[in-house]
């Protein structure tokens, strides 16, 4: 039975608890809103806790150094994973340490445990219906992620396929012959961890991100993953097929056929690995957003929504023109925007957020972020 909360009304609900909630959520302090609560449904973290054993951060951690350069996988100024953690290509688990570090410190009223159902607009403020009861918020912030949410169609037979979301760590994988669908970061990292234990692997795209030209991470592969796909064991046993998409995957007796497009047939005893990324947190609350016409949730300039006053969106969902929000070090250039403008409409002034213009962090002019990118 749901529970309507006795509880007066919340200046925000942030929902999540991963990167951008916590983020969001160390930002609104820093403006001075102290009347908050952060709802994850999991626990702090349990999306990069969740991820392979073996899969490391493709963007460096460094500690926050002299010159004001804050390390790229921080959501909060002052804290650094690689300090932390003293690792520079941390674990998800590394990760999600580093993050209840940070909720700890900064005290967050975090409510693990909390699945948010719905929210909806009432009035001049939201409901948020979670599965043991209903609030209501003049604010909220939607920091649900994407990892929680591995996109599983893309082609026929594709269910027949284990999304890398769904690996605890590639030791556990039977079988000495692989079939890797997707070559951009999580795919490379299956071959890669798979590689090193002696299997063979066919890895297949459709495109080919190991010789795109661009420096943007969100459009080419990292310098780390390159590194990687250089290493003798990955030349001698990963065999790469660029711009060769998959039409269909099939069970053809004992075995898995894989068909490209070009008509060419695969074959392999073990289930394909499908590495076709995620589809987002953000279509459970679409109702509450105009889309763009890519498909994307449509914002103001201040991350807001442009139909539904007071909802806004932080994390790798968010678009703006052509500028993409994909990796922490972007995303969290708009923490302080979105924490402006909801301690702007409680009336604070929030002079904390000055600091972080200094660190870079806060971003109003979208035209010098130099962030365009397709991920």
């Amino acid at each position: 039975m749901i529970r309507t909360s006795s509880e007066s009304v919340y200046d925000v609900v942030v929902v999540g608890a991963g990167a951008a909630g916590v983020g969001a959520a160390v930002t609104l302090r820093h403006a001075g809103i102290e009347n908050f609560v952060v709802f994850e449904r999991h626990t702090v973290g349990a999306s990069f806790a969740s991820w392979p054993m073996e899969t490391r951060f493709i963007t460096p951690s460094y500690a926050t150094n002299s010159i004001g350069m804050l390390d790229l996988n921080s959501i909060a100024i002052g804290t650094s994973p690689a300090f932390t953690l003293g690792v520079e290509h941390p674990t998800g688990e590394d990760y999600a340490m580093y993050l209840r570090a940070v909720a700890r410190f900064f005290e967050l009223p975090v409510r693990q445990g909390a699945d948010v159902m719905q929210v909806a607009k009432v009035g001049d403020g939201f409901r948020i219906d979670t599965a043991d009861e209903t609030l209501q918020a003049k604010h909220v912030i939607w920091a649900a992620g994407e990892f929680q949410y591995p996109r599983l169609g893309g082609f026929v037979g594709s269910q027949l396929c284990r999304h890398t979301a769904t690996v605890a760590g590639y030791e556990e994988l039977d079988g000495d012959d692989f079939i890797v669908v997707g070559g951009y970061e999580s795919g490379v990292d299956a071959a890669y961890h798979l590689a090193c234990r002696g299997k063979r692997v066919r890895l297949f795209d459709k495109n080919c991100p190991w010789e795109e030209e661009s420096s943007d991470p969100s459009v080419a592969l990292s310098p780390f993953t390159l590194e990687r796909m250089r290493a003798d064991r990955f030349v001698e046993q990963v065999e790469l097929f660029p711009n060769t998409p998959i039409e269909s995957v099939a069970r053809v007796d004992a075995m898995y056929e894989v068909t490209a497009r070009d008509g060419h047939r695969f074959q392999t005893h073990v289930p394909p690995l499908w590495a076709g990324g995620f589809e987002g947190s953000h279509k459970l609350v679409a109702d509450l957003f105009e889309r763009r016409d890519d498909g994307s949730l449509l914002l103001s300039e201040h991350d807001e929504s442009t139909v539904v006053p007071g909802v806004f969106l932080c994390g790798p969902a968010v678009r703006h023109n052509n500028h993409v929000f994909c990796f922490i070090f972007k995303y969290r250039q708009r923490f302080a925007v979105v924490a402006k403008a909801i301690a702007t409409s409680l009336g604070l002034p929030a002079e904390e957020l000055e600091e972080y213009r200094k660190w870079g962090m806060y971003l109003d002019d979208l035209s010098c972020c130099g962030v365009q990118c397709v991920c």
